[in-house]
């Protein structure tokens, strides 16, 4: 969808008479609703821009003009686009990123990230370059009149306040790939910019490709499928065995049946931790956008999105694949069915909005988005307050959309050695239910747990399992403070025990694969950095929001870190002995307990802050028969 749309000639005359930003605000209201003071803002500034780099007459005054393009399948939109000929008569686009930027820092270890001041405050974000390569893969690999009429879709990026420096951070190497094949210009490349897009519009269109572009019917491209397929080919990593395969096969015969007659179909598969819900998941992003369905991965976590990611590519660059993989906040502006299939793994996870208030309800967007919508869930798994998955929220909006609902189970376990007895101890043992496993040592099972009384022991344990794969890791509660300024800084040590003389540091905040880094063994990861991922042994430092009192296992809200946000909105009324909220408090912090203790597949070492928690839990795996 075009926000704004005309031709060159016309689109500099809006610039001169001082219309083109009420033009744009008009439109983008009556479909967007209203819009930040700071958005518009931007666009009259970079009107203006664009305007100085048009102003020539060798660039067609009947070249196609489209302002805030609304990428299908997301709800992402592209700032400019120049559309005509080039001297082939080929028809061609060019996607321009603007950015209102004055300065940014490089971000070693993530992928295409820079550091730049938006928004308000200092953030990670995507490199300019990254992001307009990204949005021309989207359109390549999902437009059909682009596959089929082969249009040449050219990405670049215009910083128009920033002045391009010697060795500028945002030019480092470790991002020439993307500016090579969508070059940047800053404040001073106005005329490289223009020679940019004459090399590519010799002749106009009159906006007849834009027109092709929006009107386009969306399928994966021949390329994206076998790209995909070469992936997933040999990856042991993603081979399903006995019930995955049976639910597999349902899903997509349900997504199949859905599209093809226009029925909108909901699928739920409740599993519990290592029944192998993204296993199933990422082998049908594969095999749907094989059978020629627009399709995607959904997690509200980062983490697992891009480990997996990082897992299937290979030996391919991320961004041959990263559009299939996107948050959950990503459908707020996307048409109802636009999408085939969207496939929603830790559905648990999903919220009524996203971080800056933005939409109305999660699956009620994803659900609205796509014919076929599958939802991956383990409602243990809620672990902060906003936390709003839920089986019968998603049957609640199947219905409200008249959609077809089936519920599948996933039960075998294939994490914690394959024991259920595992899970049983632990909802014992965490007094999250009564079981009849009350004590590990008499679990006929080949799990390794194993309690340390000094966490510089359970450390260099988890250490020493990591030499043999890269697959172990420690992990702690969030009980110590994640200060904002030294997240990228090894050498600040969050986590202290002085008792014990254990410093190390939080997760750094320099990478987005923190799970499979090499280097990430020396430090300590949280509930967010592993939630949906799976090691071979995991260590779990145990901080006191979980202590042993008077015969039992209490949870102490009160002694979660400040910069730990899974409680926002419980603490206050908590701090009041509201009993809703007293309630939901220690539902959280059980859970998160029990989702880091059940990510080590052959086995998980634990320290308890508490010393009588230490006790408790070796009182627990003894054997007494």
């Amino acid at each position: 969808m075009l926000v704004y749309e005309g031709i060159k000639s016309s689109f500099i005359e809006d610039v001169d008479l001082n219309v083109i930003t009420e033009k744009i605000y008009e439109k983008y209201k009556s479909v967007f609703g209203r819009t930040s003071q700071n958005e518009i803002n931007s666009w009259k500034n970079s009107m203006q821009h664009m305007r100085g780099v048009l102003s020539d007459r060798q660039i067609p005054d009947d070249a196609g003009i489209a302002v805030e393009f609304n990428i299908p399948l997301t709800s992402k939109r592209i700032d400019f686009i120049v559309s005509g000929r080039d001297e082939r008569e080929k028809d061609s686009v060019i996607i321009v990123e603007l950015k209102q930027w004055e300065e940014c820092e490089a971000v070693s270890g993530k992928d295409g990230i820079v550091n730049t001041f938006v928004g308000g405050a200092k953030r990670n974000v995507t490199h300019p370059s990254y992001q307009a390569l990204s949005y021309a893969n989207l359109i390549r690999d999902f437009n059909q009149t682009v596959q089929d009429e082969d249009i040449n879709i050219i990405p670049c990026a215009f910083l128009h306040n920033y002045y391009l420096k010697q060795d500028d951070p945002i030019c480092s190497e470790m991002y020439k790939e993307y500016i090579d094949r969508a070059p940047m210009f800053g404040h001073d490349d106005v005329l490289k910019l223009r020679n940019f897009v004459r090399q590519f519009i010799k002749s106009g269109d009159n906006k007849e490709v834009l027109y092709r572009i929006e009107n386009g019917k969306l399928r994966p491209s021949k390329m994206l499928q076998d790209t995909l397929a070469k992936m997933l080919q040999g990856n042991k990593e993603f081979t399903m065995i006995d019930e995955q395969k049976v639910i597999f096969e349902e899903a997509k015969a349900l997504a199949n049946d859905a599209v093809d007659h226009g029925k909108k179909k909901v699928l739920v598969v409740e599993g519990g931790p290592g029944t192998g819900k993204t296993v199933v998941a990422i082998n049908l992003l594969v095999e749907l956008i094989n059978e020629g369905f627009t399709s995607m991965y959904v997690t509200k976590n980062a983490a697992p999105r891009n480990v997996f990611e990082e897992k299937l590519k290979g030996t391919y660059k991320k961004n041959y694949i990263n559009h299939l993989f996107k948050g959950s906040g990503s459908f707020i502006n996307t048409l109802p069915n636009e999408i085939n299939c969207l496939i929603v793994d830790e559905a648990h996870r999903l919220r009524e909005k996203e971080m800056l208030s933005k939409g109305e309800n999660q699956i009620k967007e994803i659900i609205r988005s796509a014919e076929f919508s599958v939802f991956f869930i383990d409602e243990a798994q809620k672990v902060t307050a906003k936390d709003i998955g839920s089986i019968e929220m998603i049957k609640k909006y199947a219905d409200e959309f008249n959609a077809e609902y089936q519920i599948a189970y996933l039960t075998s376990q294939f994490r914690c050695n394959g024991s259920d007895g595992y899970l049983a101890w632990l909802d014992d043992v965490l007094d999250i239910r009564q079981t009849a496993n009350f004590d590990f040592g008499d679990l006929d099972i080949d799990y390794d747990f194993k309690v340390f009384d000094d966490p510089n022991e359970m450390f260099e344990a988890i250490r020493e399992k990591n030499k043999t794969n890269n697959k172990s890791r420690v992990v702690a509660g969030y009980c110590w403070e994640w200060e904002k300024n030294t997240q990228n800084d090894p050498n600040v040590f969050d986590i202290r025990i002085p008792e014990y003389q254990f410093e190390k540091s939080w997760n750094l905040n320099n990478t987005t694969t923190w799970a499979i880094d090499s280097e990430s063994i020396n430090e300590i990861g949280c509930i967010h950095t592993c939630q949906g991922l799976e090691f071979d042994y995991t260590g779990v430092i145990i901080g006191n929001d979980l202590r042993y009192e008077n015969d039992q296992v209490i949870t102490d809200f009160t002694k979660r870190a400040k910069s730990d946000k899974t409680l926002d909105g419980l603490k206050g009324k908590a701090k009041k002995k509201d009993p809703e909220a007293l309630k939901e408090v220690d539902r959280i912090i059980r859970n998160t307990y029990k989702t880091l203790m059940t990510r080590g597949m052959k086995g998980c070492y634990i320290f308890c802050l508490d010393k009588q928690l230490n006790a408790y839990f070796k009182k627990k795996i003894e054997k007494r028969h």
